[in-house]
């Protein structure tokens, strides 16, 4: 593999703060790093070193000769004036780049349903990230920095870039290098073959391990591991040491000065704790068996200012949907189709058009929103104070604690509790709405989009608690680790006005929106045909005839033998996916047990992998025949 650039020695100090001390990094051709750590660790400022924006305090980085590098910054710039069009391709005419099949994938996964001469300035926050990418994947670069790529982008478009990224930078032969930061841990163990730690811990290091996400958490908690039994043998010895020296009279000859020394030397060399976050199952309100109930509900949203050719949009079309105690609901759909305004309406803050939300009597529901601003208003309020306002003290684990005690289990330090809010970071601001939340002691939880700014040590303290949360859960987010982890049930919006169940997950969520694209493809293909027609329809259309079209369209019913056979495929796959869930855990077994051998973790991710591809094949011929017993 070629060498394209590498990182010797770099130091980088901001105010009083040692972000990066000695860190000595390289990206040779094919190399697929991600990079993790704490918020304000310093990852957004690694990539800008390595990427040339910004210079090291000392040290350098060096790059061969002619090497192209983008750059995906966490913020989409859209200058007034410019259109969809010019950033993408810039003043390149149309017939240099509409001939190449890579650009048209881009654009067909990324832009296919906007219109590229639309003013830029006028996108959402998803749109111009999708333009963002689409505008540094059309480029021919040798090295790719994505900072935050995932953020904005639904299910479906974080499926899209995986794939995307893996087939460019996967196959062999494949030329260049990605380095990506993000929370999307998913995305990592799908895209990345190695693992930078950005430490945050004062000591300004990055840790390297091979593999993907799963394989970086079990070598980080054998080095966990070894350092806490290390530490443990320390501490023995300090406290024995401590013990002599208390003795009293034999301090003051020569032998004890020696053990003052050692036991000093044993104090000085203590490290400083990790700042390890700590989320506590709140006690929760009784629930009882009603909770939240739409019945026969149609949500319209009005035409768009200033657009009177525009119809009203139905968001829900007379929908049933009933949620129980304890009932945990993971939420998933298309930009638009209605996610944040289901939750408005069981938050009660949406009145339905048509149709009734029936709320149980004991429920006490609390909504987290996209909507950080909203800490705005108490701005002027230290951590600590916004607490006290909620409840003073709060009964954790059979134990009565204060506010200030409450927040510092919580993660936040002593210092950061009396920090005004509006000094905080994003991801320090979106864990103090949760503890807002949580300390109200809510029985039914909404969230909208939690993992947003939050960095993966967190989330994964986030999805601790929920994982034992007791009450009623619904989470709208595209973060599919997070889904799969606190979830039993997914539900799809797919934009038709329904709530459709989803008993095989996400990946049955992206394969009806492959069939819903490839069906839309087909029908704009069939030129004549009323959009949403069907291919009976269609034929209908063209040959004048309604009856050949009925002829056409309809299914004939399934024999007798085909549904034998579509029960007896159903059982053979149901009892190898059951064989597969069995060696998935032992290969995550050895795993554990061999984190420091690098080369057996990369075979055993490599025969994680297979078992994956093979289920994801064997849940799709499970929908293909359970389709036969509907």
């Amino acid at each position: 593999m070629a060498h394209l650039l590498g990182a010797d020695d770099i130091r980088l100090v901001v105010g009083t703060r040692t972000l990066l001390d000695g860190v000595s990094l390289g990206l040779d051709d094919g190399d697929r790093v991600g990079v993790v750590g704490p918020n304000g660790a310093g990852k957004s400022t690694l990539l800008r070193l390595l990427a040339g924006t910004a210079v090291p305090d000392a040290g350098r980085v060096t790059r061969v000769g002619g090497l192209r590098i983008g750059m995906l910054d966490q913020r989409d710039e859209s200058p007034a004036g410019t259109s969809i069009r010019d950033l993408v391709h810039g003043e390149s005419a149309e017939h240099t780049w509409a001939g190449d099949a890579g650009i048209r994938a881009v654009h067909a996964g990324l832009l296919g349903d906007l219109d590229l001469d639309a003013p830029a300035n006028t996108l959402s926050g998803g749109q111009r990230r999708r333009v963002a990418l689409a505008a540094l994947l059309v480029a021919d670069h040798d090295v790719l920095f994505l900072d935050e790529p995932t953020n904005h982008l639904d299910v479906e478009g974080v499926a899209w870039l995986a794939e995307h990224l893996q087939a460019r930078y996967a196959r062999p032969g494949a030329r260049g290098a990605l380095v990506v930061v993000t929370h999307d841990r998913w995305f990592l163990d799908a895209v990345c073959t190695r693992m930078w730690e950005v430490t945050g811990d004062g000591s300004g290091a990055v840790e390297g391990y091979e593999g993907g996400y799963a394989a970086y958490v079990l070598a980080r908690a054998e080095r966990a591991r070894t350092a806490a039994v290390t530490a443990e043998k320390r501490n023995n010895l300090l406290r024995k040491e401590l013990a002599w020296l208390r003795r009293g009279a034999p301090a003051r000859t020569s032998k004890p000065k020696f053990r003052l020394d050692a036991a000093a030397a044993l104090i000085a060399d203590e490290p400083n704790p990790r700042d390890t976050l700590e989320l506590t199952r709140m006690a929760t309100r009784r629930l009882g068996k009603d909770v939240l109930d739409l019945e026969d509900v149609t949500v319209r949203m009005p035409a768009r200012d200033g657009d009177p050719d525009a119809a009203e949009k139905v968001l829900f079309d007379d929908v049933t949907w009933r949620l129980g105690p304890g009932d945990r609901y993971g939420v998933v759909g298309v930009n638009g189709a209605g996610k944040t305004t289901l939750l408005r309406l069981l938050a009660g803050r949406l009145a339905p058009s048509e149709g009734t939300v029936k709320r149980g009597k004991t429920i006490h529901v609390a909504e987290l929103t996209q909507d950080i601003d909203e800490l705005d208003a108490i701005g002027g309020l230290r951590v600590v104070e916004v607490i006290e306002q909620e409840k003073r003290t709060v009964a954790v684990d059979g134990k009565e604690l204060t506010a200030a005690q409450l927040v510092e289990r919580l993660g936040f330090t002593r210092e950061r509790s009396q920090t005004l809010v509006r000094d905080l970071s994003g991801g320090e601001r979106r864990r103090l709405q949760l503890l807002r939340l949580l300390v109200g002691e809510p029985n039914v939880l909404l969230l909208d989009e939690p993992t947003n700014d939050l960095d993966t040590d967190t989330l994964a303290a986030i999805e601790d608690l929920l994982d034992g949360w007791p009450g009623t859960l619904v989470v709208v987010s595209h973060d599919r680790y997070l889904l799969e982890r606190v979830c039993d049930r997914e539900v799809a919006l797919l934009g038709d006005g329904t709530i459709r169940d989803l008993p095989g997950g996400v990946e049955e969520y992206l394969a009806l929106r492959k069939a819903m694209i490839a069906a839309a493809a087909g029908s704009s293909r069939a030129g004549g045909t009323r959009a949403g027609a069907t291919a009976g329809e269609a034929g209908a259309s063209s040959s004048g005839t309604g009856s050949s079209g009925d002829a056409t369209d309809a299914q004939p019913a399934p024999s007798g033998a085909d549904v034998r056979a579509a029960k007896k495929e159903i059982g053979r796959i149901e009892r190898r996916l059951s064989k597969i869930a069995e060696l998935e855990a032992r290969l995550h077994d050895k795993m554990a047990a061999q984190a420091t051998d690098h080369a057996a973790i990369l075979d055993l991710d490599k025969q994680l992998r297979e078992l994956a591809d093979e289920k994801e094949t064997l849940e799709t011929e499970w929908m293909e025949a359970a389709e036969l017993l509907d």
